[in-house]
């Protein structure tokens, strides 16, 4: 029995998927092998050892030690692509609020409740709220993954010209695009060409303030900006002074901080990207089968600390996290021949300074077995799959 524990409520439709035979599933969980998130944060939790993975039912890992993870064995998943299609949603919506001055409207629109003839007042004061239209304007995208590269087709289709940077752009990511959408290899043609700019990266240690006062200087004046990826990734001091600068003509961002909450030609939401029923249950469901692979058959996909890779055993399969040094694999097929153990086959693959490599054994492998492994310099944990 495998206990999973909830530190958020978690769409039921994820944790239904876990047979209840085999799995106890629930906010109240002690000692679990395993756990499911969305925005808890665990940088101050203390992990038991028996504890196998963390599950974020979204895309963004900064509320989770990743790092601290890594150390102690801990695969950490993500779950890329499942709030794709409401973020992007929201960043159209978010493309025409930073044009068309909607949300002053609407909140003067509310404020003439009660006043004498408000349909004579609101056709006369209408005009302050003009703003211009997105066709035909460039739309720079910074990131062309899961959400970049929706937003990108769905910009083509409002009639924008679209810009893209991403050095990290999958084969499948590019197959995907629009041939109208323009790929470029150097960032900066985002911030000259532009009318409208939004991030879709990860925020890591390397991008904080990735957008700050040098790149506003390269921009169009009275460009507009999108952020529905991370607050950290653009410098809100920066961006609040360019605001009155009038380089920036409109900044929508999903993340609240106190230097930008109440500044004009701010829009500031709470964090709204992912949350649709939809895209709630997208990111259950996929986080649940994530930690199912891997708990019952040792695969690893979409983890943000150990690389992905996949075996089907037709024996014992032997699953060992382990740094990316020299000589760990000799050691451990060492010990399989050690222990008159053939390997019939051997997944082994890298991430960084972590590795994970898998064995498919013909024969009993003993604690005994695991143990010696276990005490090879580098490898962090061994789990042994019947």
């Amino acid at each position: 029995m495998y206990n999973i524990q909830t530190l958020n409520k978690i769409a039921a439709i994820g944790t239904c998927r876990f047979d209840t035979a085999n799995y106890t599933v629930g906010e109240d969980v002690t000692s679990p092998d395993a756990i499911m998130v969305r925005s808890a944060k665990m940088h101050d939790m203390e992990f038991e050892p028996n504890l196998l993975a963390i599950a974020r039912a979204g895309a963004g890992v900064n509320n989770i030690p990743v790092d601290k993870c890594a150390e102690q064995g801990i695969v950490v998943f993500n779950t890329p692509g499942a709030n794709a299609n409401a973020v992007k949603e929201l960043a159209i919506c978010a493309l025409l609020l930073a044009s068309r001055k909607i949300t002053e409207a609407a909140a003067w629109a509310a404020s003439l409740k009660g006043t004498p003839d408000a349909p004579k007042t609101v056709e006369g004061g209408k005009a302050k709220f003009a703003g211009p239209e997105i066709y035909g304007k460039t739309l720079g995208i910074i990131g062309l993954g899961a959400i970049g590269g929706k937003i990108a087709n769905a910009a083509v289709s409002l009639g924008m010209k679209v810009i893209g940077y991403d050095p990290y752009l999958s084969v499948n990511g590019a197959i995907n695009l629009s041939r109208k959408v323009k790929v470029t290899t150097d960032i900066n043609d985002i911030y000259t060409e532009s009318d409208y700019i939004t991030l879709h990266v990860p925020y890591t240690a390397d991008n904080k303030n990735m957008i700050d006062k040098e790149q506003f200087n390269m921009m169009k004046d009275g460009v507009r900006i999108i952020n529905l990826a991370r607050g950290e990734l653009i410098n809100s001091e920066s961006i609040v002074k360019a605001i009155a600068d009038g380089k920036v003509a409109k900044y929508v961002t999903d993340f609240a901080d106190d230097v930008v909450l109440g500044v004009e030609d701010v829009i500031v939401l709470p964090h709204l990207g992912a949350s649709t029923p939809e895209s709630e249950d997208n990111c259950a469901v996929m986080a649940a089968d994530e930690l199912m692979d891997y708990i019952e058959n040792g695969n690893i996909k979409n983890s943000v600390n150990f690389p992905n890779a996949m075996m089907n055993a037709t024996g014992t399969k032997v699953c060992i996290l382990h740094k990316n040094i020299p000589n760990v694999i000799a050691q451990i097929t060492t010990a399989c021949g050690d222990a008159g153990l053939n390997i019939d086959n051997m997944v082994n693959a890298s991430k960084k300074d972590y590795a994970y490599t898998m064995i498919d054994v013909a024969g009993d492998v003993t604690d005994a077995v695991a143990e010696k492994m276990a005490a090879v310099e580098g490898i962090i944990k061994v789990r042994v799959i019947k």
